[in-house]
């Protein structure tokens, strides 16, 4: 994984163009810049500075990768102002509901916390269905992050205040040591065998309208509905499968994921919150999850 400061220190040198201007600026050694910038090189497996007795000038690799820096370095600066604003605005504790493909993204945040700030956040993990329940009156939980596949039968309390945060695309995946699918053709799908969701879920009878709409009646091999299940499941060699791009995240399985146009599906990720529990420090919990 690339370090944030590694790619501070290409931008810095990319723009004042030198090792010893770039020192000056960050407080380090040209020696230890030199370092991180051979570091950045392995990292990326490109060249990225043509270096003479007298002078190191970027290459184009290095410009590129530089521009592409400065947005990682602000979407980074941003999200740290965030969960800072999170524990500056902290009045209570926080219960929040995910559904388990959020996991990642909450962990993320919470990692960049300190201890004592995490102690105010409470959290519950299950399937969108179950949590909404638990927002209507009476219940524990202040907001949740749930998730909605087309016209899915989920439903939720008008009073609830709804807050969009992304699409989740599907990908098909599917062993390794298949033959080669490409291009994906709906008719080289046809007599596979498929991973699927459970009969009678709202999934399920989403997923059930996808494939009716070209034409596909897949071999079941498998039932799940735990993406870390189908996963594994597809890496056996089980079955292919529809996963998103979340529950991809880092999935670093033996797998081949395709993003096949023609499927142009997705979930819709959104957070439901009780108005009378919005404050502060939950919305910019909120905004920090979002990014």
């Amino acid at each position: 994984m690339l370090k944030p400061e590694h790619l501070r220190t290409l931008r810095e040198v990319v723009q004042l163009g030198s090792f010893a201007a770039a020192a000056n600026r960050l407080g380090y050694t040209s020696s230890a810049v030199s370092q991180q910038m051979a570091a950045l090189e392995r990292k990326m497996g490109v060249k990225l500075f043509d270096r003479s007795a007298h002078s190191v000038l970027p290459t184009s690799a290095a410009e590129v990768l530089a521009r592409h820096a400065e947005t990682v370095l602000m979407d980074i600066e941003r999200m740290v102002a965030t969960v800072q604003a999170v524990h500056r605005n902290s009045g209570g504790q926080i219960h929040l509901g995910i559904f388990p493909s959020f996991a990642d993204v909450l962990a993320g945040v919470l990692r960049r916390m300190e201890p004592q700030d995490r102690a105010g956040i409470k959290v519950s993990v299950a399937e969108s269905s179950q949590l909404i329940p638990r927002l209507g009156a009476g219940g524990e939980m202040d907001a949740a992050i749930v998730y909605q596949v087309g016209n899915s039968g989920l439903s939720w309390p008008s009073a609830l205040g709804r807050h969009w945060i992304a699409e989740d695309r599907y990908k098909i995946v599917h062993p390794r040591d298949w033959l080669d699918l490409a291009p994906y053709r709906v008719e080289q799908l046809v007599d596979l065998p498929w991973i699927m969701h459970h009969p009678g879920s709202s999934d399920a009878s989403f997923f059930d309208s996808v494939f009716a709409r070209w034409n596909l009646r897949p071999r079941v091999a498998c039932y799940s509905d735990d993406f870390k299940i189908t996963l594994t499941m597809v890496e056996a060699g089980i079955g292919a499968a529809l996963v998103t791009d979340l529950a991809l995240r880092g999935h670093g399985r033996d797998v081949v994921v395709a993003d096949v146009p023609w499927l142009n599906t997705s979930r819709s990720i959104f957070s439901l919150v009780r108005p009378e529990r919005e404050t502060a420090s939950l919305h910019s919990l909120l905004d920090a999850l979002a990014v």
